[in-house]
């Protein structure tokens, strides 16, 4: 893997603005294959927090600091799983199936794509939530318009990554079980639970044992959808 820099993901360090994390997004565009599962991934990414800080910008948020801050954190947590496998170590469970899988010549780009967004929005939209609470000082519940209006863009995003990934009509014998696998996973459905998810960590914030146990079972339960997300096709 090629050698990347490294990304300050602290949940109390002051978010940075938006192109910040476009830009590291962009270098790890640069450094990889286009064939590279993580690639594809970072590709749909970008495009998404591009979006959003398009929307930021131009006042589609009620409250932009939350909206910066929100979409930093949850950036961060990617960057992380990006420089945890560079550097060597295991990257969370929700992360390594992309990771392992990467490469591997019988996966599809649009499984790629789809796994990423299930890792991302499984697992660490909900942390970003409560990282984005701790850093405001505020409530899930202050949250819920921006989390709702970053859901909405990622919803249409999703819509269209389908469409530009997916194998064409002359692929259909091939791609009919791929459909149906994919046609299982719902964008709409994970963030549904990552609002659940964030409201029970925030909830239990003051109980860590049990707030870490349920952090470590929803990562590997997500880790467990996207294994089953990047069955190889022949």
């Amino acid at each position: 893997m090629a050698q990347t820099e490294q990304f300050d993901t602290r949940a109390d360090h002051h978010p940075a603005p938006v192109g910040s994390v476009v830009e590291r997004m962009r270098t790890l565009r640069a450094n990889w294959p286009a064939t590279d599962g993580i690639a594809v991934f970072n590709r749909v990414y970008l495009a998404v927090t591009e979006e959003i800080g398009r929307r930021i910008d131009g006042g589609d948020f009620a409250d932009r600091r939350a909206a910066v801050t929100l979409d930093v954190l949850f950036a961060r947590r990617y960057l992380t799983a990006v420089d945890t496998a560079a550097a060597g170590r295991r990257p969370p469970a929700c992360w390594r199936p992309l990771f392992q899988y990467r490469r591997h010549p019988g996966v599809r780009p649009l499984q790629f794509a789809l796994a990423g967004i299930n890792a991302h929005i499984g697992h660490d939209l909900a942390l970003a939530v409560v990282d984005t609470c701790r850093a405001l000082g505020c409530e899930p519940a202050d949250l819920e318009g921006e989390f709702d209006r970053v859901g909405d863009i990622l919803t249409l995003l999703e819509e269209r990554i389908r469409e530009d990934l997916m194998p064409g009509p002359d692929l259909l014998e091939i791609a009919d079980p791929l459909t149906h696998l994919l046609g299982s996973w719902s964008l709409e459905r994970a963030r549904d639970g990552a609002w659940s998810a964030a409201r029970l960590l925030w909830g239990v914030r003051k109980l860590p044992d049990l707030a870490e146990e349920f952090t470590q079972r929803l990562d590997a339960g997500v880790g467990l959808v996207g294994r089953c997300l990047l069955t190889p096709w022949p």
